[in-house]
């Protein structure tokens, strides 16, 4: 870490630690984890957001101390009082959502600490490292190159939650043996057992969450002969569903984990566009391909949000992946279900078994 970035940190008496819209596991738990630690020095410390946290990320140590920015003068206050504002895992100001006018208004000293690619100029410290596997890795050293002592159970769990969240449960290709290091650190010094957080963030579907995913998957689309998979989330669907946007986060993995498919996406309609997230497979990047829209994130896992209907979107999307994708030669655009593209590692000879077998079974007593 930069000495600007320490320096300016436990030098303060107050910080202000905010993260991005629509916080993830890497952004709650980074910004829990810095808090705990700064507290621990003496500095006082507030986490002011645009957005609250999802429901499977309030467990979390220190979570029912992060405030919803709400425009009022007493977090106005708060944030102009402060001797540093701490940006994390966004690599712009306009990323923190509302609460960004108030942070430019102040006159504190302003600190980014994030693992995106082209991180804003106009910090007054930066660190900022692309190959990290995720902010978390990044406080981490912040934290253990001061004082590796102070990693507590609650520190640990926060920064084991944003690294497991931002590396896909470790399966990423930013996961190195480093990353693996840091989590033996965590699991030793925090006595974590990993199995109860983890189930903590992804075993909370809720049943208007599965019946989302139900009609979701029926629209589970092919494209480029199967290298690229979708599907789609349509505010009909959310309505009949009973469910909420947040029921569909890790939906865009469903796609992905079939068999042939290098990139993924999950459209979801709002009222005011349509949210798309990206997601690939090994070497295959899609940062690229969402930033053309506008977007941005990391090389397996991108987003943006785009203003428009959402079968315009879907087609403008889905027709500019051969720009930014290696497809195979002579792939075609067109959508196909996937029990309706061909398998490639199946004969004539197999498709016309299996027909039969197809055939057989329709025909049989229910």
């Amino acid at each position: 870490m930069p000495d600007s970035v320490r320096r300016m940190l436990l030098d303060s008496t107050s910080v202000v630690i905010c993260t991005h819209i629509r916080p993830d596991g890497d952004a709650i738990g980074s910004q829990l984890a810095l808090a705990h630690f700064l507290e621990a020095q003496g500095i006082t410390v507030h986490c002011i957001n645009t957005d609250a946290a999802a429901p499977n990320l309030t467990w979390m140590p220190g979570a029912g101390a992060l405030q919803t920015f709400d425009g009022s003068l007493a977090q106005r206050q708060l944030i102009d009082a402060a001797d540093v504002i701490a940006i994390v895992d966004t690599n712009k100001l306009s990323r923190i959502g509302e609460v960004h006018t108030a942070v430019e208004a102040s006159q504190a000293q302003r600190v980014l600490i994030d693992h995106h690619l082209e991180p804003e100029p106009g910090f007054d410290a930066t660190f900022s490292r692309d190959t990290a596997s995720s902010t978390g890795e990044l406080i981490y050293e912040f934290i253990a190159g001061h004082d590796a002592s102070v990693i507590d159970e609650a520190i640990a769990t926060n920064l084991y939650v944003a690294i497991m969240t931002d590396t896909g449960s470790f399966r990423y290709s930013s996961v190195t043996p480093r990353v693996h290091d840091i989590i033996a650190d965590l699991l030793r010094r925090g006595d974590l057992s990993p199995e109860p957080i983890h189930s903590a963030i992804y075993d909370t579907r809720t049943f208007a969450g599965l019946r989302l995913l139900s009609r979701s998957l029926d629209t589970l689309r092919v494209r480029y002969d199967g290298f690229v998979s979708y599907m789609l989330i349509t505010r009909q669907m959310l309505d009949a569903a009973e469910a909420s946007t947040d029921d569909a986060e890790g939906f865009v993995n469903y796609p992905l984990s079939m068999r042939g498919v290098q990139a993924a996406l999950l459209f979801t309609e709002t009222a005011k566009g349509v949210k798309i997230s990206f997601r690939s497979k090994g070497d295959v990047a899609v940062n690229g391909w969402a930033k053309a829209f506008g977007g941005g994130g990391h090389r397996n896992a991108s987003g943006v949000f785009i203003e428009g209907g959402l079968d315009d979107v879907v087609d403008a999307v889905l027709s500019a992946a051969p720009t930014h994708l290696d497809l195979p030669a002579g792939a075609t655009a067109e959508a196909t279900a996937p029990d309706e593209a061909p398998d490639p590692d199946l004969t004539a000879d197999d498709e016309a078994y299996l027909s039969t077998l197809l055939n057989l079974q329709s025909d049989s007593p229910q």
